[in-house]
């Protein structure tokens, strides 16, 4: 392989593909992904034509880069890409009925955290030959496996993290990132000099985004789900959570933020430090009358609780997967181009922000001289993990209970210990589910 990624071409050799003769197509068999030939859908495994299905095809900013994307590849092999949408927050609830009734066929783009619960239906392709020469990053590979196979070629590989915004932190004196959670208290403490309803921490304080508290927990050294049992409810829980409780009654963070009112804030020059995914820079500078706001934002490793822990982030992106049946040796040749070509992941960064996931991809001119990127990747990305309840199809109603538990102590009508009980206990019933 070389360091310019995987071109169409390289996809079809990878995959024991010469040429596009049907001598060529027929030779897949023996070198496709597991799977290959069981016809979940009812549909020729070999056909050139198959669907492409994604939440972004249905959003006005990612759909023309993503239609392009599709126009090249049906000119070069001409195919035939139907593409399918459904709004994001629809998304998997469409996806999993369609994919049940034998409806979706081809291409997939899931949310990383969606990908077990499609994997548990037992419809997708086993991926692992394909992406282990395909040269993906570690972090990035792991995103796309599910009980030991990769079921989904990584496509965009980022994390959640902290953003902070260095003019607010020079005005404050604050001369270097806060690299421990006393540190950062300390810190978020100096902010409130800065007067002028400035919210030191726009931290999530509302249900719908309070699934940030899980790095926090880990930061304080809860596990949240360690050999097959739920943690949330330990001594580190409680104290993340009091911790929490605490910059909440001394105003560092404020009540009844989600993520889209961090944005506001940070964009208002209102906040100094907020968590977001790596597209943050992009759509909260966009949305700022100040146009020097990019220059500012930062990304910043989460503080520790002690020199010497490992920095703790969500892990945050996309994967490709594959359905069997229909067009799945084309989608599978297409899924791999579309994921490791470089000039296809570079244009594709150039229009959304969205980092590549292949080492290649990010070292690539267009995406390395953006500093944000680069930086972010190398100390956020770099140490993130995956939410462990992703493995359960209860994993949004998971984030939920918990979510509510935390903010019953914020509101002050719970305390944290009795909160954290009641979290893993609920946790627990609804993995037993």
């Amino acid at each position: 392989m070389t360091t310019s990624g995987i071109s169409r071409r390289g996809a079809l050799r990878m995959l024991g593909i010469g040429a596009l003769g049907a001598a060529g197509v027929g030779a897949l068999g023996a070198c496709a992904p597991s799977g290959a030939g069981v016809a979940s859908n009812g549909g020729d495994p070999k056909s050139k034509n198959f669907d492409f299905t994604s939440w972004s095809l249905n959003e006005e900013a990612a759909k023309p880069s993503i239609e392009k994307i599709i126009a090249a590849w049906e000119k070069a092999e001409s195919s035939k890409i139907r593409a399918v949408s459904y709004p994001y927050n629809e998304y998997l609830s469409q996806l999993t009925l369609k994919l049940g009734g034998g409806e979706t066929t081809g291409a997939v783009h899931l949310d990383i955290a969606w990908l077990a619960a499609m994997a548990q239906m037992g419809k997708l392709v086993d991926l692992g030959p394909v992406a282990d020469k395909a040269g993906y990053t570690d972090v990035a590979l792991k995103s796309g496996v599910y009980d030991g196979k990769q079921y989904g070629l990584p496509w965009n590989t980022g994390s959640i993290g902290v953003i902070a915004n260095s003019k607010l932190l020079e005005k404050a004196g604050i001369k270097e990132h806060p690299a421990t959670v006393e540190e950062f208290e300390a810190a978020l403490r100096e902010l409130t000099g800065l007067g002028g309803g400035v919210v030191p921490y726009a931290a999530a304080t509302k249900v719908a985004q309070l699934k940030d508290i899980f790095p926090w927990m880990q930061t304080f050294g809860c596990e949240l789900y360690d050999g097959g049992k739920v943690t949330i409810g330990d001594d580190a829980s409680v104290d993340a959570v009091t911790w929490y409780k605490k910059l909440h009654d001394e105003k560092l963070i404020a009540a009844d933020v989600d993520r889209f009112d961090a944005r506001a804030l940070f964009g208002q020059g209102k906040a100094v430090f907020y968590d977001d995914a790596i597209i943050g820079k992009g759509v909260t500078s966009a949305q700022s009358k100040d146009k020097t706001l990019a220059d500012a934002m930062q990304p910043m490793e989460r503080p520790v609780l002690k020199a010497g822990d490992t920095p703790q982030a969500m892990l945050w992106g996309g994967v490709i997967a594959i359905v069997k049946g229909k067009g799945q040796e084309a989608a599978t040749r297409f899924a791999l181009h579309a994921t490791t070509d470089r000039a296809t992941t570079s244009e594709y960064f150039a229009a959304r922000a969205l980092p590549p996931s292949t080492t290649a991809g990010l070292a690539a001119p267009e995406v390395a001289k953006d500093t944000f990127t680069t930086e972010w990747t190398e100390k956020i990305t770099k140490t993130a993990t995956g939410s462990p309840f992703w493995q359960f199809a209860q994993s949004a109603q998971i984030d939920e209970a918990v979510a509510k538990q935390v903010q019953a102590v914020l509101v002050g009508t719970s305390k944290p210990k009795d909160a954290m009980k009641r979290a893993g206990e609920e946790v627990a019933a609804l993995i037993k589910r």
